[in-house]
């Protein structure tokens, strides 16, 4: 499954498990990239006890998780090109040997990979192995850009705004015909993730149960100190909602904040970063493996 980040490549991956003859086997989900190279080869394979330091007991591997179902790789293009190899042999044969082990584990399993990366041009590079390339690449889907498919952006949003209100709790909201035409207008370069999160973020601080165009556009990442006197519209909008939710007798209020404040800083980052995790953690002074965390964990619900 190719596409850019955030179109929706490991939901692509689930929907197939759910509609395939695997549907009640386990569907595993790894991220290649958030996990550091030395550790990647025990995930995915498993390991013995006593295979290397801090190895007290046997763990079995993401392949072993997955056998009967579905094991879902995502940013295929950031493997290591030692497991790459290890890789491509499951990939061929089904079986490997675990990590200090002589037992050869035989499975099952099929595998969905995503990148957002062009693998020809990694594999011209010599990046990523065309052998392995080949073997993943018997059907490939491609997730087109939010800004592609506008006609879909209203569903989305609104969807979007409903889930966001149910879990932050309030009252039912709703948005503008005017609206949910300033979002389809916007370039969306962090795709359906990036449309999420607006609406997360408007669950919050809009500040009233109806959603207009210029809460909209208020309430965007990115503003030029033109058009906000450097931010003065955002804390405005901001104090606006505290104000209401305090006055209304509301508690968790920095738990909702922090939590939508949380994934537009690490959205805005990804977006001006053209998706590279490891310099939008730079940029937010983050480790990467934090920001992948963060992205794949939804905001908590608030509790009185």
């Amino acid at each position: 499954i190719t596409g850019e980040t955030g179109t929706g490549k490991e939901l692509v991956a689930r929907a197939l498990h759910r509609e395939s003859p695997r549907a009640g086997k386990p569907f595993i989900a790894l991220n290649t990239a958030a996990i550091p190279a030395e550790l990647l080869e025990s995930e995915l394979f498993g390991h013995e006890a006593g295979a290397f330091t801090g190895a007290s007991k046997r763990h079995v591997g993401r392949f072993e998780q997955a056998h009967g179902g579905t094991l879902f790789l995502d940013e295929i293009g950031d493997m290591p090109a030692s497991l790459q190899t290890r890789l491509l042999r499951v990939l061929a044969e089904g079986e490997f040997f675990r990590v200090g082990g002589r037992e050869l584990i035989q499975v099952d399993v099929r595998v969905i990979a995503a990148t957002h990366q062009d693998l020809e041009q990694r594999v011209r590079d010599g990046q990523f192995r065309a052998d392995l390339l080949h073997r993943l690449n018997v059907v490939r889907l491609h997730l087109p850009p939010l800004r592609e498919r506008r006609a879909d952006i209203a569903a989305l949003a609104e969807r979007f705004l409903a889930q966001a209100v149910a879990h932050l709790g309030g009252n039912p909201r709703r948005l503008t015909a005017e609206a949910l035409r300033v979002l389809q207008q916007q370039p969306w370069p962090g795709n359906v993730r990036e449309l999420e999160n607006s609406l997360w973020r408007l669950a919050v601080l809009a500040p009233a149960d109806t959603i207009t165009a210029e809460d909209v556009r208020r309430a965007q990442p990115a503003v030029s100190a033109s058009e906000s006197d450097s931010g003065a519209d955002w804390s405005d909008a901001l104090k606006h909602w505290a104000d209401s939710a305090l006055a209304t007798g509301e508690s968790g209020l920095h738990a909702r904040a922090s939590a939508v404040l949380d994934r537009v800083l690490l959205e805005a980052a990804l977006a001006h970063c053209n998706g590279h995790r490891q310099h939008a953690a730079q940029r937010l002074g983050l480790g990467r493996n934090t920001v992948t965390r963060k992205l794949q964990t939804p905001p908590r619900k608030a509790r009185p």
